[in-house]
C-alpha cells in the first residue's frame, strides 16, 4: 500500500565528488554517502534528506531545485560570497536582481546561485 511517509526529493549532478565538496564544505550541509550506490544524500537541519545521484549528460535544472530559508536574506548573501559563491546568476531582464544578485520585487527577498552542475539554489528572506 502506498504511504507518502519519508519522501524525499532528488536531482542530478554531474561530479559526485564536486557535489559533496559544494553542499559540505562550501554550504556547511552534512552530506552522507552511499555506499556502491553512487548517490549521495544531503541531510537537512528540519529533518528532511535531498538524494543526489550522478547522472552522465547531466544538464542543470533550469529551476530552483532547493531553497534554503534565511532569517536575513542580505547576511546571508554577503556570507555565500564570502565562501565564493554567486550570488548574481540572472540577467535583470530575467529577473530584476540588484548588484548582488537579490531580487526584491514581486516576493520575498531572494538571492539564487548555481552549484557546481549548474542546478539553482536559493535563499530566500522568511
Amino acid at each position: 500500500m502506498f504511504h507518502p511517509d519519508g519522501a524525499f526529493a532528488g536531482f542530478a549532478v554531474d561530479d559526485l565528488d564536486a557535489a559533496h565538496r559544494f553542499y559540505a564544505d562550501t554550504l556547511g550541509l552534512r552530506v552522507e554517502v552511499l555506499e556502491g550506490s553512487g548517490f549521495l544524500r544531503l541531510h537537512l537541519a528540519s529533518g528532511g534528506s535531498i538524494l543526489v545521484y550522478g547522472k552522465p549528460h547531466h544538464e542543470p535544472a533550469s529551476f530552483t531545485v532547493l531553497n534554503f530559508p534565511v532569517a536575513d536574506v542580505e547576511a546571508a548573501v554577503d556570507d555565500l560570497r564570502a565562501r565564493g559563491v554567486e550570488t548574481k546568476i540572472y540577467d535583470d531582464a530575467d529577473f530584476p536582481t540588484d548588484s548582488r544578485g537579490i531580487m526584491r520585487e514581486g516576493g520575498p527577498l531572494i538571492a539564487w546561485f548555481r552549484d557546481p552542475a549548474g542546478n539553482v539554489l536559493a535563499v530566500l528572506e522568511e
